[in-house]
Parts: structure tokens; sequence; C-alpha cells
């Protein structure tokens, strides 16, 4: 069955060259490529009643209390858990950046018998290196269940995101400005990161070892970390931040009422209307 069209969670100005190579038959082989109508960012700003969200905004709290800019914020999505042996490298990575952070951290889902792959609240004791907590104590906050992350990358304290690169992610960092450090860890999170880095310029990259499941090192991170928030560590930092606040811009233009993803869904409902009163090919009419 071919299709008349595809619907993206994208806007024209994220990702131009992926989106003409489509229109041009680059990715179809030669054949006529579907409509590809792009209506993004298709975000929710909906947040929950402050009674269901009163233990997350103590996070948001702590925010509050922090310099503009300043925090690193890592989260790994719904679904993000990582071993051990991986938290205790992105602990000592973000003690020795010396920028203040927030992690949000998920424990290991008890059950698996019956394939249960959601993650469980942190034990953060078990988790994380002796003293950590301690050594950090007023610069960091290692959050250990869900956290409200639309409303932590609109606060003003926080100065980049350490993602994994799920899509809505990155389109939430990019609605409120927010550069990223690129960590994919499934499916199609290392595209992502690919054209974050090298399409749009809005992230510092982040070094990994793949060979060892997406590993990445102290050093790493904190090499990372300084690039991204200041303090040496390469550059990079500062043209992602400037490329991030662009793109923040492009979002919103692209659905305002003139925008480009705003023309792009009156274009797919007039689309819809049309074959929706056109009788089917074979079909008799009468009146």
């Amino acid at each position: 069955m071919e299709a008349n069209g595809i619907i993206v969670n994208t806007a024209a100005e994220l990702e131009p060259g992926v989106l003409a190579a489509i229109a041009e038959g680059r990715c179809t082989r030669g054949a006529r490529a579907p409509t590809v109508y792009p209506i993004g960012p298709a975000i929710s700003l909906i947040t929950s009643p402050p009674a269901e969200q009163s233990q997350p905004r103590e996070c948001v709290r702590w925010l509050d209390s922090q310099p503009p800019s300043s925090v690193m914020f890592l989260c790994f999505g719904s679904k993000g858990m990582l071993p051990p042996p991986q938290v205790h490298e992105i602990a000592h990575g973000l003690e020795r950046s010396g920028h203040r952070f927030l992690l949000v951290l998920r424990g290991l889902p008890v059950d698996t018998t019956m394939g249960a792959r959601d993650p469980t609240d942190a034990n953060l004791a078990e988790l994380l290196p002796e003293g950590f907590l301690d050594k950090t104590k007023g610069r960091g906050l290692v959050w250990p269940t869900r956290a409200p992350q639309k409303e932590i990358l609109a606060h003003a304290a926080v100065g980049g995101f350490v993602t994994h690169c799920g899509w809505n992610s990155i389109l939430e960092s990019l609605w409120f400005g927010v550069p990223m450090l690129p960590w994919p860890l499934a499916a199609d999170q290392h595209l992502n990161a690919f054209c974050l880095t090298h399409g749009m310029g809005a992230a510092v990259p982040l070094e990994m070892d793949r060979k060892r499941g997406n590993y990445v090192e102290a050093a790493q991170l904190e090499r990372a970390v300084r690039s991204l928030m200041g303090g040496g560590g390469g550059g990079g930092g500062e043209e992602a931040r400037e490329k991030a606040m662009e793109m923040k811009r492009a979002c919103r233009n692209a659905v305002e009422q003139s925008g480009s993803s705003h023309a792009s869904l009156q274009r797919l409902s007039e689309e819809l209307v049309r074959r929706a009163v056109l009788p089917k090919r074979g079909s008799t009419h009468t009146t």
C-alpha cells in the first residue's frame, strides 16, 4: 500500500536538508516520494494539577535557588535505566566538572518475569559512590523518580541537557533553547544525535564507547560538561548555545499563524477534505 502523505513532528527550519532529500526522491530510489507535512514541534505544554505534581515540583523548587543557566540537567527518558558502574562514572564526571547539576536516576525493574521494563524509583545508596551526595551538596541534586522534564527545561537555571536523544526530548529542549550533550542509547537515537550535532549544531559531542553499550567514562563526561557549560574542555559550547537559541526562535515561529508548520498543517487539512469529497476510483456517484 502506497502512502499519499507523511506527517512528521518537525519543522522545515529544523531539518531542511532531510525534507529536501525526501521531496526530491533521493530516499525513494527514483520513485515519487509522498508529500511530507512537517507540522511540528507538536509539544504538549500542559502540566498536571499541582496536587499531582507535589513531589516532582520539589526538584523545580531546588532550581529556583540556582543562578541562571548554571545547571546541567541529566535525564535519560521515561525508560532510561543505567547500571551502577555507569552511574559511578557519571557521578565522578559531574563531581570533577565543578558545575551544578540535576541528575535524574531510575532503578531497574523489580519483576521482569512478565517482560516488565518500567523503571522503579532509584535506591541512591546502592547506585551512587560513597560520599558523593555529601561532596556535591548544595551544587547538585540527584532525583530518584520521574521528573517534570518540560518544566525543568523551561527553568531559567538550566543551561544544558544531557539527553538520550529521544525525539520528543530533543524538541522540548530546542523549544526552550537549551543546548545539549547527546547520549544516545538505542534505536533512532544515534541518528538523532548525529543530526543534532552535525546538522543543527545545537549540541556538543559526547565521546562514548559503542562496543561497551554506549559507555561514557567520567573524564569524557567531565570534558563535555566543561565544554558546554564553560571552564575548559574544548570549544563548541558557545556555538551550541547560540544555535539552540536560534532553533528556539525557529520552533516558535513555525507554529505561529504565518509559520511554516501552520501552513503545512493547513495544506494537510485541505488535502484531507479534498480526498474525503472525491468519489473513489471505479465507484459510481448518483444524485
